[in-house]
């Protein structure tokens, strides 16, 4: 389960937009010319420059898209103006094909393995691999100098080589990627003296025994983010103490777990200019705690008068809490999601955060901390409730009464996450109606179709009134006991949800028939567990075509319907993926299935089939 913020960037990947910096370019004809031939190559030459220069304060891709498609000269010179190129799948189109039309790129976004691998739900060494795409862009795009992967895997060679061919490099975001150590890290740090941002978010690094945080160039650092927090080997606190003091433009810094509150004290001592802290370990390190508890924290929180999001809290120590008092009334963020608190200890902070917009947290603090949240967080957009034991059909500290607690007193919520072992259809009615701007809803109810612990019926109608009444969702997740009405309720009126996810759910093939027939804008679709087979799947035939992927998993298919799904849409690649150890037989174990100009991919192991 994925606890930081990656989650934040990608999953809702659809309403974010690119900066607009990384499209101020300066335009000339002379460039234009160089790129695309003489002016009298082109009669419209003078409307496509004029038209250059337009478009480069287009940063919405979606809007960038639908210009391409206009004409034959606005497709060229969208694809001249573009300078952050987004893949959704790595597999959906290949490295040689993107670089040849996007010949201007600064940053790249790419994302590679489904999100059921946070999950467990995929077999290692899958594929998804970052080596083609940073080989196919070493020429073509000398002067990149932003990459963002999600779910990728990534070598250290991969690293060094990125650090090495573009000398301008400045922003490497890794967002659940694995395959990389601490080796690979040294190598990219030390070569890339312009960087300014190093993310590693809930990715996989293997420890080769570098110090990599010593390998840092000397000097004045350019570093205005660093996060590293999912890395689980100690650090060598006195390099990055030495890093943190020479580094003035460093705005986030999240800490992993060996950093203890009285190294968190020094570091804050030495950057006060932080907006975005994340605390790692929030209690002494038995080994370097001597004196910790001398220490004034709260005057070092005091300091930091910019700090708007805070984060970690690992291992916390309760008495250390009230140190972040004096900002709680600046943040907007907040992320307890690993702090083992109660309600008594989340009151005194969240009484004094009248600002927060973000809100992470556990199920320990019950209820009664939900009901706290809700009448003092006005302005709240975001809550996700977390459980601190995630076993099904066991006594759950949150409710219905939490979350009706807080559909009446944060009515400006858009997006919530909630997990609990029991709802009824009445609190998610009343949340529909409180909270009628809800762009995410994502309701998992711990333990299989469990029905409204009230009145012992489904939970149709609850999720009926949420796609009714919040006119712009566009992402869901369901659960507990569904019938094919609940889908019902979801084609007819889900007409914006794009990402819909289902977890036993559902009676028969007519409730995937209703979503593939009714939701005309579904652009990913995750199943598992349910009662859906090949006759719901040729229903929806004509939809998945436009469908950014569609994952089935521990369903009723079977090989002879996807290979019949396979010969009808030859544009569509349709995975069969199988455990290692299992032998292939006519039924599917999972299906993921996703459209691409490419065809089939070369690098599929053995455990995968493409029909």
């Amino acid at each position: 389960m994925r606890r930081n913020g990656a989650e934040d960037m990608s999953e809702d990947d659809e309403r974010q937009q690119s900066p607009r910096s990384d499209l101020e370019f300066t335009s000339n004809k002379a460039r234009y010319c160089k790129a695309t031939g003489s002016a009298s190559d082109h009669p419209d030459q003078v409307l496509e420059n004029v038209l250059e220069n337009v478009l480069h304060f287009l940063t919405s891709r979606r809007d960038r898209n639908s210009v391409s498609l206009v004409c034959k000269s606005w497709y060229r010179v969208e694809a001249l103006t573009r300078s952050e190129l987004f893949i959704g799948n790595c597999y959906a189109v290949s490295p040689g094909r993107a670089t040849a039309r996007f010949t201007r790129v600064r940053a790249l976004h790419l994302k590679g393995k489904p999100r059921f691998a946070d999950f467990n739900l995929m077999p290692p060494d899958w594929g998804a691999h970052f080596n083609p795409w940073l080989l196919a862009m070493a020429k073509p795009y000398p002067w990149l100098e932003k990459v963002y992967l999600k779910r990728m895997s990534v070598t250290n060679d991969d690293l060094a080589t990125l650090a090495e061919s573009f000398s301008g490099f400045k922003e490497l975001v890794l967002v659940c990627c694995d395959g990389f150590g601490t080796n690979g890290l040294a190598s990219f740090v030390s070569k890339c003296r312009q960087l300014r941002v190093l993310d590693l978010i809930e990715s996989e690094v293997i420890h080769d025994g570098t110090d990599w945080i010593s390998c840092f160039p000397q000097g004045e650092s350019h570093l205005e983010s660093l996060i590293f927090d999912c890395v689980e080997w100690p650090i060598n606190f006195e390099a990055l103490e030495r890093l943190v003091a020479r580094s003035p433009l460093l705005k986030k810094l999240r800490l992993n777990r060996y950093v203890s509150i009285g190294q968190l004290y020094r570091l804050m001592i030495q950057a006060p200019q932080l907006t975005h802290l994340g605390t790692g370990l929030f209690s002494p390190l038995e080994i370097a705690g001597q004196g910790d508890q001398e220490l004034d924290y709260g005057t070092a929180f005091a300091a930091c008068r910019s700090l708007v999001c805070l984060s970690g809290f690992r291992e916390i120590i309760p008495d250390y809490l009230p140190a972040i008092y004096p900002v709680c009334a600046n943040l907007t963020s907040l992320n307890f999601s690993y702090a083992n608190i109660n309600a008594e200890q989340l009151k005194p902070i969240i009484s004094k955060c009248h600002k927060l917009r973000v809100f992470w947290v556990l199920d320990s603090i019950c209820d009664e901390g939900l009901q706290a949240v809700a009448a003092t967080c006005k302005e709240l957009r975001e809550l996700r409730v977390f459980p601190i034991n995630a076993q099904e059909d066991i006594d759950s500290p949150v409710s219905e009464v939490g979350l009706q607690a807080i559909s009446e007193g944060c009515q400006k919520l858009q997006s919530i996450l909630y997990f609990c072992q029991r709802m009824t259809n009445e609190a998610v009615i009343a949340m529909s109606k409180n909270c009628p701007d809800l762009v995410v809803f994502r309701l998992c109810i711990m333990g299989r179709h469990k029905p409204d612990p009230v009145t012992g019926e489904p939970m149709d109608d609850g999720f009926g009134a949420i796609v009714m009444n919040c006119k712009k969702l566009t992402r869901l997740a369901v659960s507990g006991l569904l019938t094919d009405k609940a889908f019902e309720y979801i084609g007819k009126y889900g007409k914006l949800v794009r990402t819909l996810s289902v977890a036993f759910a559902g009676d028969s093939d007519m409730g995937l028939k209703y979503v593939l027939e009714g939701c005309s804008q579904l652009q990913k679709l995750e199943i598992r567990d349910s009662p859906f087979g090949d006759a719901a799947l040729r229903s929806g035939l004509h939809h998945c075509y436009y469908m950014r992927f569609l994952w089935m998993s521990s369903c009723r298919l079977t090989r002879q319907g996807c290979q019949e799904i396979a010969h009808a849409m030859p544009r569509l690649v349709v995975e069969v993926i199988r455990s290692a150890d299992m032998e292939m037989d006519d039924f599917v174990e999972t299906l993921y299935m996703y459209r691409s100009l490419e065809g089939p991919r070369i690098d599929a192991p053995k455990y995968v089939t493409i029909l």
